[in-house]
């Protein structure tokens, strides 16, 4: 059958297993919008195409499943880029399809018109590219969705030209194509000896777990058990390494960590690029040698000369060694000297950022433990990333690297998109919740059941400290907020406004009960109220 190429996209897309898109049509974009209920797709309506962008990354991270989504030429793509540098800082799998003029060398004054479309969402994307025929377009969704599934997940960006989107055309793709195999991610044998070699003649080996390990975690789990090996994860490296005695937690960013990597006399990096923003400083600490497990070249390449490089998934990497059954001397870490380390931490947190941390453990205790977080950036988030533990991965998700505000009110809504039965809680503060408020009415208009935790202290806290810190004067950093109870309630919203940790707690059960979303407006001093109305 033909039909026009941006309806022919739609069937493409559900022939390969996508579900949902979210975005924003227009008149540049509307062909994309004729197939989409003829395909049997769903469309979720964004109120900005952030917003879109930031749900469609809540999906792929709770799902698993790529994110995607449809925006306008010119401004709809400018808007989206914001979501689509997040995710590539954070290996998400986004593919944004936008529209595209015709022509705009040799002609100006179009409407949404851009000098270089496809130039500039590559500056935040893996790949932009513009398919000017039909089969361009179904060879590179094709590659999109390949390399989500083969290698690092990064988003994408494909711009299809309006005329061609309404040119009718075949069907041009094969609806039986088969999953690829992929066969590359595997160990050898001899290197995962050579692995164990330099395990075993190390007395304090300490390993850094990140979130391109979350596919290997129950055969982490399984080589960890009873070895005595010492480790850290990265906030997406959260619920790998479990109810271990020797496990640092998500602890990495705590300056005296690195002398916890002084005292290691052989690193193990496992899908980690142990970056900026694990760290927060130059270097780990360590002066050993390192083994590096990483599917990314350019993870591999930053080995040094003593240094072991492996290619290789992690999932089948650690299934590998373990059954090289081989086991592990004792080590000289003890779960004293780690528990003293985190107990000394969590201190040094409470007396960084007073009052959070209660506040933190009421909310964790009022939460079941599968329920899903997606955080904004806010110094309430900074904290509980340090101290928040979870029974699995893929429980916490936070906007790191490119580290941008108004994140988690839209990325909460993609997440129970895809995970409708899960519990799902957005986590923003006042002025980043301010961002992509207008989501709420997606929320509302869907029935979400989403409690949402708004943390008030009125300001913009973290630079305000970082100002203070740097002997500035601190400017601009305090705001006027809205009555944010009203706010959410002329959306449609149910709130609470809970004035203790108790009242806190039942606020949050409501919420998880409601059928639609809840505001819950924490203030900044609520720990220091009595734990009562």
């Amino acid at each position: 059958m033909q039909r026009p190429l941006g309806a022919q996209i739609s069937h493409m897309l559900k022939d390969r297993g996508v579900d949902v898109v979210f975005g924003i049509p227009g008149v540049h974009n509307q062909e994309m919008y004729r197939g989409i209920t003829e395909a049997g797709l769903t469309h979720v309506l964004a109120r900005h195409e952030q917003g879109a962008g930031f749900m469609a990354d809540g999906y792929a991270r709770a799902t698993g499943k790529p994110g995607v989504a449809y925006v306008i030429t010119g401004p709809g793509l400018c808007n989206i880029m914001t979501p689509m540098g997040q995710a590539y800082s954070d290996s998400v799998p986004l593919l944004v399809l936008s529209s595209c003029l015709d022509e705009t060398d040799a002609v100006r004054g179009q409407l949404h018109q851009m000098k270089d479309q496809t130039g500039a969402a590559a500056t935040v994307c893996d790949w932009s590219r513009e398919a000017r025929t039909a089969p361009a377009t179904f060879a590179l969704v094709d590659r999109a969705l390949t390399e989500f599934a083969t290698r690092r997940k990064r988003p994408k960006h494909l711009s299809v030209p309006i005329s061609a989107l309404q040119t009718a055309v075949p069907q041009g793709w094969d609806s039986d194509a088969g999953p690829v195999e992929d066969m590359t991610q595997t160990a050898a044998t001899p290197v995962c000896q050579a692995f164990m070699d330099r395990l075993a003649a190390a007395r304090r080996p300490l390993f850094v777990f990140g979130g391109g390990a979350v596919a290997g975690t129950d055969a982490i789990r399984t080589f960890l058990h009873g070895r005595g090996i010492a480790s850290f994860s990265t906030a997406a490296g959260r619920g790998i390494v479990t109810d271990d005695p020797r496990a640092f937690g998500t602890m990495l960013a705590r300056p005296d960590s690195a002398e916890v990597f002084a005292r290691a006399d052989l690193v193990v990096a496992v899908g980690t690029d142990l970056s900026e923003v694990d760290l927060w400083r130059d270097h780990p600490g360590h002066d050993c040698r390192m083994v590096i497990v990483n599917t990314d070249p350019e993870v591999l390449a930053r080995r040094r000369a003593r240094d072991m490089a492996i290619a290789a998934d992690a999932g089948a990497f650690f299934a590998q060694v373990q059954a090289l059954d081989r086991p592990s001397g004792p080590t000289g870490w003890t779960p004293m000297e780690v528990a003293r380390a985190k107990g000394r931490w969590r201190s040094q947190i409470a007396s960084e950022r007073p009052g959070i941390l209660p506040v933190i453990d009421a909310l964790r205790a009022a939460l079941p433990d599968d329920a899903i977080v997606y955080s904004d950036m806010t110094q309430f988030a900074y904290a509980a990333l340090d101290v928040w533990s979870a029974p699995a991965p893929g429980l916490w998700h936070h906007p790191s690297g490119f580290g941008t505000l108004g994140y988690a009110l839209p990325a909460a809504i993609g997440g129970k998109i895809g995970r409708p039965d899960a519990p799902v809680v957005a986590v923003a503060g006042d002025y980043g919740f301010q961002y992509t408020l207008q989501e709420l009415a997606v929320a509302v208009e869907l029935d979400l059941c989403l409690p949402i935790i708004l943390w008030d202290n009125g300001k913009l806290g973290e630079i305000e400290d970082s100002m203070v810190a740097a002997q500035i004067a601190p400017n601009a950093v305090v705001q006027r907020n809205p009555d944010f109870v009203k706010l959410a309630e002329a959306y449609g919203a149910a709130t609470a406004a809970p004035s203790s940790l108790a009242a806190l707690s039942e606020a949050v059960a409501q919420a998880l009960a409601a059928p639609g979303p809840t505001l819950i407006h924490v203030r900044a001093d609520i720990a220091g109220t009595p734990d009562s109305d």
